[in-house]
């Protein structure tokens, strides 16, 4: 397969564009590189009259009212690169840096860093030949940006960094001839430019979000074969009830619901049942996997234009040098932590659902799906890894935006924490995978118990392509490696191509 193209201007990347970068072929713009060198005169020109800019001609943060002479000015931005290489903790993933690269490379080719081209055209570099370089993932408190992070990233472009490439460890110069590139001899404040901005945030924020996506739309299909398994009712689902709830977001989900509870013999088979009403966790999963869509959705929106905004400071426009805010990565940091809050609410519910369907609620199946009760112990504990799963999120879901800790001697006075938000967010979407596998692979055993009863011809579709995957075996076993197995598909957005809605697996392809 030949690599993707992506051409970047700093104004019309897509969220749809950084889903996979694993290929990808990208470059700049024509008109940004024009753009890139105007902004580049303006700061030259500064500097040859002398004129005071932050960060081109003085010290950062506590130490901005330090003019620096113009034999320095160079200096200066070796010095703030190399001195914010702060990091600490495991690297980050290869995904993020990718991402974290191409933001880079499309903030500067908007034209208002003051970068040169060659900076942004060695990260593209970087990442058509997968060279990724190693970025601790601790250390970013998201204002003034992503600052040790991102400082070692840079370190990459001067010859003074590390870097992976197909497994194998880079160091110094040996990253750049990797990728095809000379060393970047920093020019004034394109060491700011690279190190001042939100984009290892942002990178956290879109990988949550990609995953919380299918998340929900496992989480959908998991509750769907819940509902058969516990023999539930298909009237909660009726298009009606949420019509007049005039939330979009339960109404798409409800419709889903509706696209796999269609005719079955399993709910056939109970329908004089005495049991009045559902518990919650199967009755409420359109108003609940609704308000996860309707957050998911704004968070969307968010992180829609976060990939085009330009992030640095100063900013340049014309022959103006403006110093503002842009760096603080507030906006970012609220779309993970509500994210946070949301996938944590599937885990959540899941878990209810994997609860009942070991405690013979449906009396056609034995407790905790057992085959002999007593000699076996089932899916007992595989319900208590969800569990411990599900009670971690709830740490983890606390909110990271609403701590700060003053720092650079209270001159940056008021932090974002997004980066961290961003870490939990990512956390909690990997415990959502486990804990909603669980429920698959529970409810899928309970439909082999039910046999010779069929369930929906959507939902046997699913059962077969998951049998596929995990074989039926009705006595105890291991489970580990079947979860492992169902919670990469969930990772990987196996189960999306089960959505009948478009909107369920269009809607955030902007």
């Amino acid at each position: 397969m030949s690599p993707r193209k992506l051409v970047l201007d700093g104004q019309n990347l897509r969220l749809a564009d950084l889903i996979d970068l694993e290929k990808c072929q990208p470059k700049l713009k024509g008109s940004a590189t024009d753009m890139m060198r105007d902004a580049v005169a303006t700061l030259r020109k500064i500097v040859d009259e002398g004129r005071v800019c932050y960060g081109v001609n003085t010290g950062f943060g506590a130490f901005a009212n330090r003019r620096i002479e113009r034999d320095a000015v160079e200096q200066l931005q070796y010095n703030l690169v190399r001195s914010h290489a702060c990091g600490v903790g495991d690297p980050l993933p290869n995904d993020i840096v990718r991402r974290a690269m191409i933001l880079k490379a499309n903030t500067l080719a908007a034209g208002h860093s003051g970068a040169r081209p060659q900076l942004a055209e060695t990260l593209l570099a970087f990442v058509e030949h997968d060279v990724i370089p190693v970025i601790p993932s601790r250390g970013s408190v998201a204002a003034s940006g992503d600052l040790a992070p991102l400082a070692h990233l840079s370190l990459a472009l001067i010859g003074e960094g590390e870097a992976v490439q197909a497994g194998a460890k880079l160091v110094g110069s040996e990253v750049l001839s990797a990728a095809q590139c000379q060393p970047i001899k920093l020019e004034a404040k394109e060491g700011l430019a690279m190190i001042n901005g939100t984009q290892i945030s942002t990178a956290l924020a879109l990988k949550g979000l990609y995953q919380a996506e299918r998340l929900l739309r496992a989480s959908i299909t998991a509750g769907a074969l819940s509902v058969e398994a516990l023999a539930g009712s298909f009237v909660p689902f009726d298009e009606r009830i949420h019509a007049v709830s005039r939330l979009e977001g339960q109404q798409r989900i409800a419709r889903q619901f509706r696209q796999f509870l269609t005719n079955s013999e399993i709910n056939d088979a109970h329908a004089d049942c005495d049991r009045v009403q559902d518990p919650y966790s199967l009755r409420c999963m359109p108003q609940v996997f609704g308000g996860v869509w309707d957050t998911l959705h704004h968070a969307g929106e968010i992180l829609g234009r976060q990939i085009n905004a330009i992030t640095d400071n100063p900013l340049i426009f014309g022959e103006d040098v403006l110093s503002g805010g842009n760096f603080h990565a507030e906006s970012p940091g609220f779309a993970c932590d509500f994210m946070s809050i949301a996938v944590a609410e599937l885990g959540s519910i899941s878990e209810r659902r994997t609860d009942l369907l070991e405690r013979q609620i449906n009396p056609d199946l034995n407790m905790f799906l057992t085959t002999e009760p007593g000699l076996e112990s089932g899916y007992m504990i595989a319900h208590v890894t969800a569990t411990a799963l599900v009670s971690e999120n709830k740490t983890l879901a606390h909110p990271a935006t609403v701590d700060s800790l003053p720092t650079s001697a209270g001159q940056e006075d008021h932090v974002s924490m997004a980066a961290w938000a961003g870490m939990k967010l990512n956390q909690i979407c990997n415990n959502v995978a486990y804990v909603v596998a669980i429920e698959l692979i529970a409810a899928a055993h309970a439909i082999d118990k039910l046999r010779p009863l069929h369930t929906t011809p959507a939902l046997e579709e699913i059962h077969s392509w998951l049998r596929e995957k995990i074989s039926f075996d009705p006595k105890d076993h291991r489970h580990d490696v079947e979860i492992e197995a169902v919670a990469a598909a969930i990772s990987r957005g196996d189960f999306d191509r089960f959505m009948t809605d478009s909107e369920l697996t269009d809607a955030f392809q902007r």
